[in-house]
C-alpha cells in the first residue's frame, strides 16, 4: 500500500504540461478544487472527465500510475459511499436488513465517491508534473502579494514544499522499517482493529525517531550554509508567464464559467 501513495511524488518529463509556469497549475489545481464543489449533478463530470484526461494525456503520466493513488483512499471512499448511501432519506428502493437503500441515496452516494476521486487525480497531477524547486517558487511568487502585510511567504512556500518533499522519503523509511520488523516476527496484518493498532507501536517509534532526526539535519544543512530566507535571495531561472500559459488560464477559466453557469441555470 506504501508504494500506491503518489501525492509528493514527481514524474520527470519534457511534456507541455510539465513546461507550465507553476503558478498557473497550482491556481488552476484551485479553480479546479472550487469547480467539484460547485457540482451538483452527474452531467458536468463529463466535462470534468474530459478535463482530466486531457491533461493525463498531455502530460504522458501513465494513467494506471495516477489510479494507483487512490488505493490508499479506497477505504474512506467506501466509508463515503456507504454513509451516504444508508444515511439518506427519500424513495425506497430495496433493504438490506435494518437498512433502507433509497433513491436519493444511491445518487449521493455516487455522486460523493465520484467527487473524491476526481479531487485526488486532478491533485496527484500537479505534483507528478511540478517538482519541488518548483512548487516552492510557485507558492511564494503567489503569497508574495500576502507578505505586506506580515504573512511569511517564503517560509510558508518552503515549510509546505518540504512537507511534500519528504511524503517519499518516509514512505521509503517505512517500508525498510516494516520489511525489518516482519523479519523478527512482526506480524501487521492478522488479528482485529486493537491488535492492528499495537502491531504498529514498533513502527511507529523507530519511525518517528528517523523523521526527527532528519528535520534535525536538515536544519543544521540550512544554518550551516547561512540560509536566512528569501531575504536578498536570488534564482537561476525566474518565472515568467508565456502564451502557453495565458491559453491554459483560458481554458481553465472557461472550463470554471461553464461549471458556475451549469449550477445556477
Amino acid at each position: 500500500m506504501l508504494k500506491n501513495i503518489t501525492i509528493g511524488q514527481y514524474f520527470p518529463g519534457e511534456t507541455l504540461i510539465h513546461r507550465l509556469d507553476p503558478r498557473v497549475k497550482l491556481l488552476g489545481t484551485f479553480a479546479f478544487i472550487i469547480a467539484l464543489f460547485f457540482i451538483n449533478s452527474f452531467y458536468p463530470y463529463i466535462l470534468v472527465v474530459a478535463f482530466i484526461f486531457s491533461a493525463v494525456k498531455l502530460s504522458k503520466v501513465p494513467l494506471s500510475y495516477i489510479l494507483k493513488g487512490l488505493k490508499p483512499l479506497f477505504i474512506i471512499i467506501s466509508i463515503t459511499f456507504l454513509i451516504n448511501l444508508f444515511m439518506t432519506r427519500g424513495e425506497i428502493l430495496f433493504e438490506i436488513g435494518p437498512l433502507d437503500v433509497t433513491k436519493e441515496g444511491l445518487f449521493q452516494a455516487t455522486f460523493m465517491a465520484l467527487r473524491l476521486i476526481f479531487l485526488v487525480m486532478g491533485t496527484s497531477l500537479l505534483t507528478l508534473t511540478t517538482s519541488p524547486i518548483s512548487l516552492t517558487d510557485g507558492i511564494e511568487r503567489l503569497l508574495k502579494p500576502l507578505s505586506k502585510v506580515g504573512v511569511p511567504a517564503h517560509e510558508l512556500a518552503m515549510m509546505m514544499t518540504i512537507a511534500l518533499r519528504f511524503i517519499p522519503t518516509l514512505l521509503e523509511e517505512t517500508d525498510k522499517i516494516m520489511k525489518a520488523q516482519m523479519a523478527r516476527g512482526a506480524d501487521f496484518e492478522s488479528g482485529n482493529i486493537m491488535k492492528r493498532a499495537k502491531s504498529l507501536v514498533p513502527l511507529l517509534v523507530p519511525l518517528f525517531v528517523s523523521a526527527f532526526r532528519r528535520a534535525d539535519e536538515l536544519a543544521m544543512a540550512m544554518e550551516a550554509r547561512c540560509y536566512r530566507g528569501g531575504d536578498n535571495r536570488t534564482r537561476m531561472k525566474e518565472l515568467k508567464f508565456q502564451r502557453l500559459d495565458f491559453v491554459v488560464l483560458s481554458i481553465t477559466t472557461v472550463f470554471i464559467a461553464i461549471i458556475i453557469t451549469y449550477r445556477y441555470i
